[in-house]
């Protein structure tokens, strides 16, 4: 049987910030080599006009929902079978069932198996459930995987889920539990690695100290550069930060979220909410390491002024890189269930709607307008990633000229400016015309 996986983008578009998709290389380290299988990602390549394929399985994030169901119109024939998966399918599973044969809700390692099994027999299921019990599959980059160059960066896993339980994030939509692989996996997986800069893809690489000493130390003899995300406890730490440094770490994403207290207490953020963030970021940049920090605005307790304060903090804090984006309510979360409740969203499904743009504000802030959510935080970040900002920033501290620092400051730096005009008030998809979309 052949099989076609499409990593979707959120409108048909070449992405220059698109990153490696590990599921490719998990799917073909599950998939038995009688099949034929190949990958697409719309990221970085076109896809064709048509596919040949007795499956084609799509990987949908809500962002990209109405992309797959688009372009399952596209691709559907009477021989096929279209299979959805991903974080969106956790969220919505019936919905995806009105256009896909089969749903795979939860991890490839429990459901891709027994779903290609039954599509060889001729009779896939519905939908097919994960458990979280099986273990994390071991990645597979045969050199048949990936046809683009991904600016050089490999991404890998060590872990699924998160500890912590954000009201606004859709990580505990798909994992209520936290798993890791085996260090010596770990180490095999990037032994046999290609790049030399690496992104660990893991919700947050710190779960406990023991196994952060343990991973960081097996990680020192394969003299890689890598860049990952901890939570504010792991960047207090700074013994774990000097270990970190010693096996390679060029870069650390944090999620500061808000300056504002009231709103990290409504995100339920409880490891921010006692952090002093100039101290902990003295303390990181003390080791030596860069910080990608991201902050949610548009909380009950943010009001217009948040998007000048947000934009000093990260100025003057030399901040590499950042993320300002508006509070989104994503499906399956608490702050999509408490807005619904409340009369505040202003789509039905915001990701469905063809009226929806991305960068708009979903829903109806408390102190402010949604097109001064919106516009404040397109504002503070053209004015992070303008020329003038990104020199300040790069000469605001003297680790940022270390040759493969320089290089991923710059490139990230570069890449954000030219994202951002190219993405906003997008539609997403492109034209659905589904009536339970529609504006509120």
């Amino acid at each position: 049987m052949k099989i076609a996986v499409i990593r979707l983008n959120m409108f048909e578009h070449i992405a220059s910030d698109a990153m490696k998709p590990v599921l490719f290389g998990i799917l073909k380290s599950l998939t038995p080599d009688r099949f034929d299988i190949e990958f697409y990602d719309e990221r970085a390549g076109k896809l064709p006009d048509s596919i040949d394929a007795d499956i084609i399985a799509f990987s949908v994030e809500t962002f990209t929902a109405k992309r797959a169901y688009i372009l399952t119109k596209r691709y559907k024939t009477a021989d096929n079978i279209i299979a959805m998966g991903g974080f969106h399918a956790c969220v919505m599973p019936e919905e995806m069932l009105g256009y896909a044969d089969s749903v795979l809700v939860g991890d490839a390692e429990e459901t891709w198996p027994d779903f290609i099994a039954d599509c060889e027999k001729g009779c896939p299921g519905r939908i097919y459930t994960a458990g979280e019990s099986a273990p994390l599959s071991e990645y597979c980059d045969d050199g048949t995987v990936y046809r683009h160059k991904y600016h050089g960066i490999g991404v890998y896993q060590i872990s699924r889920g998160c500890k912590f339980n954000c009201d606004f994030c859709s990580i505990k939509t798909m994992y209520k539990s936290v798993r890791r692989k085996p260090v010596d996996m770990i180490v095999r997986e990037l032994r046999a690695a290609k790049e030399k800069i690496i992104f660990f893809a893991d919700d947050n690489i710190f779960y406990d100290r023991s196994t952060a000493v343990e991973l960081f130390t097996a990680l020192i003899p394969l003299r890689k550069k890598w860049a990952c995300q901890i939570s504010m406890d792991a960047a207090r730490d700074g013994e774990l930060l000097k270990l970190m440094k010693k096996s390679g770490c060029i870069l650390v994403l944090m999620g500061f979220e808000s300056l504002n207290g009231e709103s990290l207490a409504e995100m339920h953020k409880s490891a921010n909410m006692a952090s002093d963030y100039s101290e902990i970021i003295k303390n990181v940049a003390r080791h030596g390491l860069m910080i990608y920090g991201t902050f949610v605005l548009g909380c009950d307790g943010d009001e217009p002024d948040v998007f000048g304060k947000t934009l000093d903090f990260a100025v003057r804090n030399n901040i590499a890189v950042t993320n300002f984006n508006p509070l989104i309510p994503m499906p399956g979360t608490k702050v999509y269930s408490r807005m619904e409740q409340e009369g505040r969203l202003r789509y039905k499904k915001w990701w469905l709607s063809d009226d929806y743009r991305y960068g708009e504000t979903a829903f109806l802030p408390k102190n402010m307008t949604p097109e001064q959510l919106q516009n404040g935080c397109l504002d503070i970040r053209t004015r992070f990633y303008s020329l003038g900002c990104i020199l300040k920033r790069l000469f605001g501290s003297i680790h940022n000229f270390r040759p493969v620092n320089f290089f991923v400051f710059m490139a990230a730096n570069l890449i954000s400016r030219r994202e951002i005009r190219s993405k906003q008030g997008q539609m997403l998809g492109g034209v659905l015309g589904e009536t339970d979309s529609d504006k509120t």
